[in-house]
């Protein structure tokens, strides 16, 4: 039992460090205080990825009562431990993101052109705005072809889940 709990407190305490540590890389003033856009960037290092829906929900949570347009570490932190401990916004596992691109590549030949997924990104769902769309394709275009060769784009767009 003692053993359990200290177990529990080690997680904690690591968890707790990993959450410091990234607040601290966008805290540029040093007082424990980072600017509200860039809480998204802060969650994602820490390998959570939520929807924009979902971000704005965890900052509304964060808030202060009257929006500064910063958050506060000590309201950030008991917050973020609760959304790793949970294991909430987990990344979409690589076969899961395969099938995605599969079901857009009806023809199935392997690739997707840039404009074809441009248009799925941009008016389907949660759409990507044009900078999000010219990021993602800087990486996913193949320069020579001008293609999207999926399976090679989705083996580099996954992360390990760290927990």
């Amino acid at each position: 039992m003692a053993e359990d709990k200290e177990s529990a407190k080690a997680i904690v305490s690591e968890l707790h460090k990993r959450i410091s540590s990234a607040f601290d890389v966008f805290d540029h003033e040093s007082n424990h205080t980072v600017d509200v856009r860039e809480i998204g960037t802060i969650i994602r290092s820490l390998g959570c990825f939520p929807t924009e829906a979902q971000l704005h929900d965890v900052i509304a949570e964060i808030e202060e009562e009257e929006p500064t347009g910063f958050i506060r570490f000590e309201r950030f932190l008991p917050t973020m431990s609760r959304i790793l401990l949970e294991h909430r916004f987990r990344p979409v596992p690589e076969d899961l993101l395969l099938q995605a691109f599969e079901v857009l590549d009806q023809q199935k030949r392997g690739h997707l052109d840039p404009e074809e997924l441009t248009r799925y990104l941009t008016q389907e769902g949660e759409p990507f705005t044009q900078e999000e769309m010219e990021e993602m394709l800087s990486a996913a275009v193949d320069p020579d072809k001008n293609l999207i060769f999926y399976k090679d784009f989705v083996s580099v767009m996954t992360v390990d889940d760290p927990w």
